[in-house]
C-alpha cells in the first residue's frame, strides 16, 4: 500500500510542472497587451520555462543521486513554487520571462527525481501503474493547460494562471515529506562540461529558431558537437551512450522527441488561431481542448489492454496515425464546432502513445532505469522547445508567403497555420512508422527462452 500512496505526490508533480509547458498558451494574447509584447517575446514567454527544464534535466538526474530523492524533490517544488509566485507578479515581460526560467530550473529538479522515486520506491507490482499514472499526468496536463488558462485570463487575471502552482505545490511537498524515503547519496559528480555544452546547444538552436538567425545556428551545432565530444571522455557523463544501443530505447526516443514536434506546437498555435481568426474569448478557446481531455482520460486505460494485445508498437504507431489525422482535419476547419472531432482524434492518439515511457523503461537494466527515464524526459521537453519553434517558423513563412499573395493579415496567419498542421502531421507519421519498427518485441531465438531476454533486464 505505501508504494502506492507514493504515486499521489508522483502525480501531482508531474501533472503540475507540466501544466506550466501550455497553461499560459490561450492567456498570451492578454499578457501581450498588458505587458505590451511583441510575437518574439510570446514564443519567449512559452519556450523560456521548457528551455530551462529540458536543458537541466539531466543535471537534475545527477543531483538526485548525489543529494537523494527526497531532498532534490522537495528543493525542486520549492523553486518551483517560489518562481511561481514571482511569475504572477511579473510587471514586465524580461520579469516574466525570468521567473519561467527558474520555474523551469526547479521542475528540471522535480522530474528526474519523481523518476528515481518510481523507480526505487514503488513496488514492481504498482510500478506499472506508477508508469501510466505518470504518463497520464502529463499528457492530461497538456490537454487541460489552454482550459484552465483561458478560464483564469479571462474571468480574473492571467497572474492566477502562476499563483495557482503555490497551494499545488505546498501541498505536493507535503506528502512527498510524508511518503517518499529518504536515499542514500552517491559518490559521483555533475557533469559540469556536459551540463554547460548541452545548455549552450539547446539555448542557441531555440534561439536560431525563434529570431531565425544563423549564427545562432552554429552556435547550437558547435555546441551540440562539444557535448558529444564531452561526453566520450567524462568519468560520469550525463548520458551513457551504451543506452542508445537498444533498439527499443532508441526507437522509443525518437518518436518521443517526434510525437512532441508534432503536438506542442499545435497547442500554442491552435490557441492563438482560436482567438485571432475564429474570434473566440479565451474561455471558449480554451473550453476547445476540453474534448481532447476527455479522449486522452478514457483512452489511456484502452491504451494499456491494446498494447498487451496487439503490442505496445502497434499500438502507438496507431496513436501517431489518429494524431496525424486530427491534425490533417484541423488544417481544413473553418468553424469552431468542426474543431472538436479533430481535437478528439488528437486526444485519443496520444492516449494510445502513452505505453511508450513503459516500454522504453523495461528495455533497459533496472540499474539504468533512471538514467532512461531522464532521457526520455529530455526527449520530450526538448520537442516541446523545438516544436514551437519550428512550427512557428513554418507558420511564419506560409503567412509571408500568402501575405505577399494579398491575403489580408487574419487570412495569411490562417494559410501559415494550416503549414504548420501539414508539417506536424508529416512528423507524427515519421514517428508512427518508427515507433513501429523499433518497438516491437525481440525476436527469441530457440538457443534462448522466453524468460531470458527479460531477466536479462
Amino acid at each position: 500500500m505505501t508504494s502506492r500512496v507514493v504515486l499521489v505526490p508522483i502525480a501531482l508533480a508531474a501533472f503540475v510542472t507540466s501544466l506550466d509547458n501550455t497553461v499560459v498558451n490561450v492567456a498570451l494574447p492578454s499578457m501581450q497587451r498588458d505587458l505590451e509584447l511583441p510575437v518574439s517575446g510570446l514564443e519567449w514567454i512559452a519556450t523560456s520555462y521548457l528551455l530551462a527544464f529540458s536543458g537541466l534535466l539531466l543535471a537534475g538526474g545527477r543531483l538526485t543521486d548525489l543529494l537523494g530523492r527526497r531532498r532534490v524533490f522537495l528543493i525542486g517544488l520549492g523553486v518551483f513554487v517560489a518562481a511561481s509566485a514571482a511569475a504572477g507578479l511579473a510587471p514586465s515581460g524580461e520579469w516574466l520571462v525570468a521567473a519561467r526560467v527558474l520555474q523551469g530550473v526547479g521542475a528540471a529538479l522535480v522530474l528526474p527525481s519523481t523518476l528515481a522515486v518510481l523507480a526505487a520506491d514503488v513496488s514492481a507490482t504498482a510500478r506499472h501503474l506508477g508508469a501510466g499514472v505518470f504518463t497520464a499526468s502529463i499528457a492530461l496536463s497538456l490537454a487541460l493547460g489552454p482550459v484552465v488558462g483561458g478560464a483564469l485570463a479571462e474571468h480574473s487575471h492571467w497572474s492566477w494562471i502562476f499563483f495557482l502552482n503555490v497551494p499545488v505545490g505546498l501541498v505536493t511537498m507535503v506528502l512527498g515529506a510524508s511518503v517518499i524515503g529518504r536515499s542514500r547519496a552517491d559518490a559521483e559528480r555533475v557533469d559540469v562540461a556536459g551540463l554547460i555544452t548541452s545548455t549552450v546547444a539547446m539555448s542557441a538552436l531555440t534561439y536560431a529558431l525563434i529570431e531565425h538567425s544563423p549564427a545562432a545556428g552554429v552556435v547550437a551545432a558547435v555546441g551540440a558537437v562539444a557535448f558529444v565530444a564531452v561526453e566520450r571522455v567524462a568519468r560520469a557523463p550525463m548520458i551513457d551512450a551504451a543506452l542508445f544501443a537498444d533498439r527499443v530505447f532508441s526507437g522509443g526516443t525518437a518518436t518521443q522527441v517526434l510525437w512532441g514536434l508534432g503536438v506542442n506546437g499545435v497547442f500554442f498555435f491552435t490557441s492563438l488561431f482560436l482567438q485571432d481568426v475564429l474570434d473566440l474569448g479565451p474561455t471558449a478557446a480554451g473550453a476547445m481542448f476540453v474534448p481532447l481531455a476527455i479522449a486522452l482520460v478514457l483512452g489511456v486505460p484502452v491504451s494499456a489492454l491494446l498494447a498487451g494485445r496487439i503490442g505496445v508498437h502497434v499500438t502507438v504507431a496507431a496513436g501517431m496515425g489518429l494524431i496525424a489525422a486530427g491534425l490533417i482535419w484541423t488544417s481544413f476547419v473553418g468553424q469552431a464546432a468542426l474543431l472538436a472531432p479533430a481535437l478528439v482524434l488528437i486526444g485519443a492518439g496520444s492516449a494510445l502513445t502513452t505505453p511508450l515511457t513503459s516500454a522504453v523503461l523495461e528495455a533497459v537494466p533496472e540499474a539504468k532505469a533512471g538514467v532512461a527515464a531522464a532521457v526520455i524526459s529530455v526527449a520530450r521537453e526538448v520537442s516541446g522547445v523545438l516544436g514551437i519553434a519550428l512550427v512557428g517558423a513554418v507558420v511564419a513563412a506560409g503567412r509571408a508567403v500568402s501575405a505577399a499573395g494579398g491575403a489580408t493579415p487574419t487570412d495569411a496567419f490562417a494559410d501559415g497555420y494550416a503549414l504548420g498542421l501539414w508539417c506536424s502531421a508529416a512528423l507524427t507519421l515519421v514517428g508512427g512508422a518508427i515507433s513501429l519498427l523499433t518497438l516491437r518485441p525481440a525476436a527469441v531465438t530457440a538457443a534462448e527462452p522466453a524468460g531470458a531476454l527479460q531477466s536479462r533486464r
